[in-house]
């Protein structure tokens, strides 16, 4: 009777089985360093034993595979945010720590202290650049938003920048950036600087915010005066320009007056010229005639009696014989040619 007997190791494997499970580990390895996905949101820069190849799209991508071909993935698409003074722990929630003080804390144009916080917004836009250019990529991003920050708001006084240039500082921050970028070649576009926190050091915010209150019923105290002003000044100028019309019409009125005088003149001048007795006459009646016109008290009389008979108007009181006393008749003068 025969006994079975296990075999030994190596029996059960053949040449011909080795054969094929090394292949399926060559194809294996081949796939794996063949064959790479890129995202949408991403671009890959091919080197080829170190040496820039090619970039390539989004999508299912080939490379010569064993590590003759090497890829980066760089996503160009996503806004990238660096954070200076503080850290966002998670949402809404954000801490400081001794690093991120000694960073916001700088000095301004009026020599006080103050604490900024800001972030910066940035993409990538040449991923051959932000691989290849720059080793400390990110280190290099935050030293120059610190320096050119800090020079900022060393160029301004402490009320401006937390006032009216703080849009300017962000604006000009973000422009300073992208020069410096652009000259270190290291394929990023600052899209914004954003002025998170700008407070005084803990150890004067009391003596600051009664300065600041200061500033507010400065800035109330002006709006009510130019308030004022508003209302008063357009009266004002109403009555200047009504007084200056009334005066206007006066001298009008008196130029036109003085003109008319000159031309009757002119014209009583012209007929006493042709006819010097009649026109004589007429100026003499018409200034009797001016003189006594409010007159109802006195007679004109011919002075020799020769025109009419003196009658006296029964009606007058006055005294009997006061007439003969003065040479005339109860008050009557003498006039006449």
């Amino acid at each position: 009777m025969k006994h079975f007997s296990p075999p030994k190791a190596g029996q059960w494997v053949t040449p011909g089985m080795a054969g094929v499970a090394v292949l399926v580990i060559a194809v294996i390895i081949l796939l794996v360093t063949s064959v790479f996905i890129v995202n949408q949101s991403e671009e890959a820069v091919i080197t080829r034993f170190g040496k820039f190849i090619a970039i390539k799209e989004p999508g299912l991508q080939f490379k010569l595979p064993f590590g003759i071909d090497k890829h980066y993935k760089v996503n160009i698409k996503n806004v990238q945010t660096e954070q200076f003074g503080f850290r966002t722990l998670r949402s809404g929630i954000s801490s400081t720590y001794a690093g991120e003080i000694s960073e916001a804390t700088m000095l301004t144009g009026d020599l006080n202290i103050i604490d900024v916080e800001w972030i910066i917004q940035y993409r990538i836009v040449d991923p051959r650049a932000w691989v290849f250019n720059v080793n400390e990529r990110t280190p290099t991003i935050r030293d120059v938003s610190r320096s050119v920050i800090n020079m900022l708001v060393g160029d301004r006084a402490i009320m401006d920048i937390m006032g009216a240039e703080r849009s300017a500082i962000e604006a000009a921050g973000a422009e300073l950036m992208n020069e410096t970028f652009r000259s270190y070649r290291l394929g990023i576009d600052v899209i914004a600087v954003k002025l998170q926190n700008i407070d005084p050091p803990s150890g004067v915010q009391e003596a600051f915010d009664d300065v600041n209150k200061a500033e507010q019923d400065m800035n109330r105290l002006i709006n009510e005066g130019q308030q004022a002003y508003n209302a008063e000044i357009p009266r004002a100028r109403g009555d200047r320009e009504r007084i200056i019309q009334e005066a206007q019409g006066y001298a009008t009125e008196r130029v036109n007056r003085a003109r008319g005088d000159v031309a009757r003149f002119i014209s009583v001048y012209d007929e006493y010229r042709r006819n010097p007795d009649v026109t004589r006459r007429r100026l003499y009646y018409e200034m009797m005639e001016e003189v006594f016109r409010n007159d109802g008290g006195t007679v004109i009389i011919d002075r020799n009696l020769d025109s009419f008979l003196p009658l006296r108007d029964l009606g007058n009181r006055s005294r009997p014989g006061q007439g003969a006393a003065d040479g005339t008749e109860g008050g009557v003068q003498e006039g006449g040619r």
